[in-house]
């Protein structure tokens, strides 16, 4: 007899174990404005670490599009960060070189007969899938960089790596992609996007009218991949983002993470001169304004702060204006309408505040020079050449 008397419990099928939820939370510390790109990579993952992926393909496979400078490759890297403890853990694969067809043999390798079979190895062997796996995280993290640039013989290549998992080399060897996350980054549908965020000057807070703009670029960046890859391939892809253009938010904490690396670079990058930076409100209002430009993202932004901060930054290394343990500040001066650099002090760091290593190390350094530093000691301003 069935048993009636069985209670019910509420089950919420929207939390994710331990190793998913580090992997979002690692994610958001480096993207910015990208959650509809972020979900579905934890997601596919968590399944993934489950056993319920689907037996035979990938462990995921994406299309990012969208604007240039939104994060499309940054988020595979962080991906590999996260997961394999190296940003430098992808296979990248810059389709460029792939626009013609017999191109196809730097991936695959010659067949015997051919001139070439077996004078170098197969860019898509084994060995190198495997390359990055560690003991506790055995997944390859796969880019094909800018897809639409192949030419077709890729795309067909790519048919049955998506669907089945497997990859024929020259040989007849195969190779295995079923432990693999397989990103594809492409800026189909640019033109329409650009011609989308030109109608509008600078940056507003999110409305209605933003996301309608929002919607209108996710529609022309979809639309653009189905006019250009068959309905096969696209029938394959487990799911297609539009990165959305980055707003004044995103950029501000974008600038905030920047710093943030300047800083761990000038404390592990220089270390016969660990400074510790301060840049002013003013000096981050400086910055932005310098670094936003709605046609090229975030890179704009990176440029804006190597060119403003690093270089200057640079040239007080190497000129001794700027010692071991010194206190460097950076100001705005509205009449020079330039950066302004100071030495506040002398403070010798010591050894475990140098080394920043860890994701909680660098939001306590964030925390840190978020705001200026006041010191009684004086201040020397400083001539960067």
């Amino acid at each position: 007899m069935l048993n009636t008397n069985r209670s019910k419990q509420s089950l919420d099928a929207s939390r994710v174990g331990s190793k998913a939820h580090d992997l979002a939370r690692r994610l958001r510390d480096s993207i910015v404005g990208q959650d509809e790109a972020i979900a579905p990579i934890v997601q596919m993952y968590q399944t993934h670490l489950v056993g319920l992926s689907s037996r035979g393909r990938p462990v995921a496979t994406f299309l990012f599009l969208g604007p240039t400078g939104t994060g499309k490759t940054r988020i595979v890297e962080a991906t590999a960060e996260a997961l394999l403890g190296n940003p430098g853990a992808v296979i990248k694969i810059d389709c460029a070189e792939f626009q013609h067809s017999h191109e196809i043999a730097k991936l695959i390798g010659s067949p015997p007969g051919y001139i070439g079979h077996r004078e170098s190895s197969p860019r898509l062997c084994q060995e190198t899938l495997d390359r990055h796996h560690t003991e506790s995280v055995q997944i390859s993290i796969v880019l094909f960089d800018e897809i639409e640039k192949a030419s077709d013989a890729l795309w067909n290549l790519l048919l049955g790596i998506l669907d089945k998992g497997t990859l024929t080399l020259g040989d007849n060897q195969r190779v295995d992609f079923s432990r693999s996350l397989i990103f594809m980054t492409g800026n189909l549908g640019a033109a329409e996007m650009n011609a989308l965020l030109s109608s509008r000057l600078g940056f507003a807070p999110p409305d209605r009218k933003n996301e309608r703009l929002g919607e209108r670029i996710t529609a022309s960046g979809v639309e653009a991949a189905r006019r250009r890859f068959t309905p096969e391939f696209m029938n394959r892809i487990d799911k297609i983002v539009v990165f959305k253009p980055l707003g004044t938010t995103e950029l501000e904490k974008i600038l905030d993470i920047e710093l943030n690396a300047v800083q761990r670079r000038l404390f592990q990058s220089t270390p016969g001169c660990a400074l510790e930076l301060h840049v002013s409100e003013t000096g981050k209002r400086y910055l932005l304004r310098e670094g936003t430009d709605t046609r090229y993202g975030a890179r704009h932004l990176k440029r804006a702060i190597d060119r403003l901060l690093v270089q200057p930054l640079a040239n007080l290394i190497a000129t001794e204006q700027v010692l071991d343990g010194d206190v460097v500040s950076v100001d705005f001066c509205s009449a020079s309408g330039e950066l302004l650099f100071w030495k506040e002090s002398t403070n010798q760091p010591r050894q475990e505040e140098v080394a920043v290593t860890t994701y909680e190390d660098a939001e306590i350094l964030h925390s840190d020079f978020a705001a200026p530093v006041r010191t009684m000691a004086p201040q020397t301003q400083l001539a960067p050449v």
